[in-house]
């Protein structure tokens, strides 16, 4: 469970980091993409560890609730099994078609890049 949670915080905070304030962009790096404990970051900071852990708390409901409302990862994933059921059955049915293929990928690259 926790590193599903992990997982789905660094991909929220993928989509949604600019919106949050600088400080808790770097507790959330620090915590979730660098493993770092809260102690250390405290440490780091100067602050208590209730203060980070707060921070990280606040943090993670704002980018659900960004989510909640605006669906970008949701949409890119959903985008990303298009893709991927489109592929195999391009590759499966018309793997002769070197136009096909092409913009398949193009796509795929496309859709990388919104990552």
């Amino acid at each position: 469970m926790e590193l599903e949670k992990t997982l789905r915080m660094n991909q929220l905070f993928s989509f949604y980091r600019p919106l949050l304030t600088n400080k808790q962009q770097e507790y959330m790096q620090l915590y979730y993409g660098d493993d770092y404990s809260l102690g250390e970051i405290a440490e780091a900071f100067s602050v208590s560890r209730q203060a980070v852990y707060d921070n990280i708390k606040r943090s993670e409901t704002i980018l659900k609730n960004y989510e909640t409302k605006l669906h970008l990862v949701h949409d890119f994933e959903k985008k990303q099994k298009a893709l991927h059921n489109l592929s195999h059955y391009v590759e499966t049915h018309y793997k002769e078609d070197s136009q096909l293929l092409d913009y398949v990928q193009a796509i795929r690259l496309e859709i990388m890049r919104e990552e």
